[in-house]
């Protein structure tokens, strides 16, 4: 029985970050030899079966039920895809017909880091993934680093990770071109918008596009992002680290940017629709200000997640990259830390809760009243 409990706890990968061995992960998909009457037959003839027996049924249904929020990815080496994968020495990239990875504009490949752009005004530069991700269910880890001399708000302005049907097309988006067809998470380390003071830079946000939609660089893609958060990953001595899940629908942008060894979540939405086929990169820009941008390491994993046979049945490359959503995120404003809530409260609302409020405590006040009233007439009685 303890061999079997000590399959399903956490081991840690090389940065620290909890993960799921692989038999896990398999109990968790429903295919693993580890089922409820499996663990009942093996430890309920034990001294301490009956604790156990309990114990593991309720890890067993916890797991059935979990979401695909509450945990990131395991890292174990065997679900690293290397052909969406860079990493050093960064041998791969190039312009060869064999290369993974090719590069644009001011991109700068070194043995230690890939620069996109330099700490100078007016530079984007890219790097793409040459091999098309036909993956269903993946996450992807990027360890990047901004960093530069200008001060407090005087730098910019931003990175960007993209998953897009095209590549290599420099353009005034942190780098690529506008209205593309895929998934962007941007790294935002500038404010265009004076106006949306209710939030802090940098800032991470994510856009889904079908290609007719345009990002709005005056007012930081709020009209189209889906969702948010404050990070401060500038001019850090320790790594800086973003991950990017995409399964069953659902998008998950997470942060390790405090030296915590901790995933800390940004970005949780569902009713994505991304297709196969698409091209992971990044790419950078700087503009009258500047900083640089550095892409350390970009490394893809493949989760390990049961489709329905109706699922498997679809022709993945023809879907159409969109959000299926309440309403449209330009319908929604930011608190200040950056994550959606609904329109703000206008004057009669105040009005009409502050009159609830009043309401609830003169009832509870009147209640209050009668219900001591009555025991002292209670009391009365036994003298």
């Amino acid at each position: 029985m303890i061999g079997t409990i000590e399959r399903v706890f956490f081991t840690f990968n090389e940065v620290g970050r909890r993960t799921f061995k692989h038999n896990f992960l398999n109990m968790a998909a429903g295919r693993s030899e580890i089922t409820p009457m499996y663990i009942y037959s093996t430890g309920i003839n034990n001294r301490m079966g009956c604790r156990c027996f309990l114990r593991a049924i309720c890890l067993f249904w916890l797991l059935q039920f979990a979401t695909v929020h509450s945990d990131i990815t395991d890292g174990n080496a065997e679900h690293l895809k290397r052909e969406h994968s860079l990493v050093k020495p960064y041998q791969g990239v190039g312009t060869n017909p064999s290369s993974q990875w090719d590069f644009s504009g001011s991109t700068l490949v070194t043995s230690q880091y890939v620069r996109l752009t330099p700490d100078e005004r007016s530079k984007e530069g890219s790097i793409w993934n040459t091999v098309p991700c036909f993956l269903k269910d993946w996450e992807m880890h990027v360890q990047f680093k901004v960093h530069g001399s200008g001060k407090k708000n005087l730098h910019g302005d931003g990175i960007a990770i993209w998953y897009t049907k095209e590549r290599l097309h420099l353009g005034p988006i942190f780098g690529n071109q506008d209205h593309f067809v895929g998934l962007a998470i941007f790294v935002d380390t500038f404010r265009n918008d004076l106006h949306g003071m209710d939030r802090s830079f940098p800032f991470i946000s994510a856009m889904v596009s079908n290609g007719t939609v345009a990002y709005d660089h005056g007012k930081d893609g709020r009209p189209t992002e889906l969702g948010g958060c404050a990070a401060e990953i500038r001019n850090k001595d320790h790594d800086t680290y973003l991950a990017i899940r995409y399964s069953k629908g659902r998008l998950t942008v997470m942060v390790d940017v405090d030296d915590k060894n901790e995933w800390k979540e940004c970005i949780d939405i569902g009713g994505v629709r991304l297709p196969t086929g698409y091209y992971f990169g990044a790419s950078a820009a700087t503009g009258d200000l500047s900083d640089n941008h550095d892409i350390i390491s970009m490394k893809m994993y493949q989760l390990m997640v049961e489709h329905t046979q109706e699922e498997d049945n679809l022709d993945w490359t023809k879907i159409e990259p969109s959000v299926s959503l309440l309403k449209s995120p330009k319908d929604n404003v930011d608190d200040p830390t950056g994550n959606f809530r609904g329109t703000p409260l206008t004057g009669w609302k105040v009005f009409l809760l502050l009159l609830c409020a009043l309401l609830g405590i003169v009832v509870c006040a009147v209640v209050g009243a009668v219900v001591f009233q009555k025991r002292q007439e209670r009391n009365k009685r036994f003298y």
